[in-house]
């Protein structure tokens, strides 16, 4: 027992999106990883030997990296006004905080805004999970409402009651997802009015890590709301994953709050690089996403004719469903058997939110995954049915 901890972190659980125990069950097949919603291509072979010469003639090891990240917030601050569109005040570096993935902005924001008692924080279930994970490891309050079981939607009504109740400590930030995860639905324009109606003492947390995916942000509402913020990542379309790199967009004053709480020197030198190559090659790595968006479409038509899924339409580079509520008593005893089957033949999909959510890969990986799902299925109804 160590007493000198929290007593509450006992009833905590780690994060582990793959458990050694799934690897070494599943070794020495092959693993399709089509669970962790990254892209499915790593970066083409010529961007990675620039990124080695990099590494070896202008990085130094012994020296510690641009704690400012200046060039690299410049160079985001293009890609973003690029993507949004005509601007009357276009974005700029002091528009901008990077982070070791979008984890470490989100922690940030909640230090900056709930930590000492001062706030309590709101989501919509099912949603991304670290935001209750980060919060409750900060000892801050989660208050979490729901969604329409047919369209994902937030219950606004739920929202709004929990605001004018949750008063000891108050809400302070609202996170949402545009599209959402692991659901995959982008915000309506219901859902966006709700949160324009927010007060200015309500900070409001857009994620769009799968904006490359469905095109639509709200970064122009940063300009005119100074209580707004969106985050996005390179982890997705950008396919740096393994460099875990995140980035806010807010107005100047809160970038300087979010600067304040950050950790020194948290991007090192060989992911800054690694960035500012993706960003200077963007056309060249995003020009996969039409072709996974048609796969997304071929995989969600093939899964919709099994009669026992429930399949969602999706705004991101996953698939979501469930099973119909008709074919079982006991959906996530046999979803999670479900996975283990096709754990062994080499498919990796993610359990979340009683429903399997499905990220989209190559035309090989997803072509792999269709007979062993459905194999898995019959399976699974046969000894359910056996019983």
């Amino acid at each position: 027992m160590l007493n000198f901890l929290r007593s509450d972190l006992a009833q905590f659980t780690a994060y582990t999106p793959h458990s050694e125990e799934t690897l070494e069950a599943a070794a020495p097949i092959h693993l399709d990883h089509l669970d962790t919603n990254e892209s499915p291509f790593d970066l083409p072979e010529e961007l990675k030997q620039k990124l080695a010469w990099t590494y070896q003639q202008e990085i130094a090891a012994n020296r510690y990296p641009d704690g400012g990240h200046g060039a690299l917030k410049r160079a985001i601050a293009d890609y973003v006004n690029e993507a949004a569109g005509p601007l009357e005040t276009p974005f700029n570096a002091t528009n901008v905080s990077v982070g070791n993935g979008s984890d470490e902005l989100i922690r940030s924001l909640l230090i900056a805004t709930c930590l000492g008692g001062e706030g309590s924080v709101l989501v919509a279930e099912p949603t991304f999970s670290m935001y209750t994970i980060l919060a409750r490891t900060l000892g801050i309050p989660v208050v979490a409402v729901g969604r329409s079981t047919s369209t994902f939607e937030i219950d606004l009504e739920a929202a709004a009651t929990a605001l004018r109740q949750t008063q000891a400590p108050p809400i302070r930030v609202v996170f949402v997802v545009h599209p959402n995860s692991p659901t995959g639905n982008a915000l309506t324009e219901r859902e966006v009015t709700w949160l324009e109606s927010l007060p200015e003492n309500i900070l409001v947390v857009v994620d769009e890590a799968y904006f490359e995916f469905h095109g639509s942000t709200l970064v122009n509402q940063v300009l005119q709301r100074s209580n707004w913020v969106v985050t996005r990542t390179f982890s997705k379309a950008f396919r740096l994953a393994a460099h875990r790199i995140g980035y806010a967009i807010a107005q100047p004053e809160l970038i300087a709050y979010l600067e304040k709480v950050r950790l020194p020197y948290n991007l090192p030198s060989f992911t800054q690089a690694a960035a500012l190559t993706a960003l200077a090659h963007r056309q060249q790595l995003l020009q996969t996403i039409p072709g996974l968006l048609e796969q997304r479409s071929t995989l969600a038509t093939a899964l919709a004719q099994r009669p026992e899924l429930q399949v969602w339409p999706s705004d991101a580079n996953f698939i979501y469903v469930r099973l119909k509520a008709e074919v079982t008593k006991t959906p996530d005893a046999m979803l999670k058997t479900l996975c283990q089957q096709l754990k062994t033949q080499g498919s990796l999909i993610r359990h979340v939110s009683g429903g399997l959510r499905l990220t989209i890969g190559t035309p090989e990986e997803n072509t792999r995954l269709l007979p062993r799902l459905e194999a898995a299925l019959e399976q699974v109804f046969s000894r359910s049915h056996s019983c």
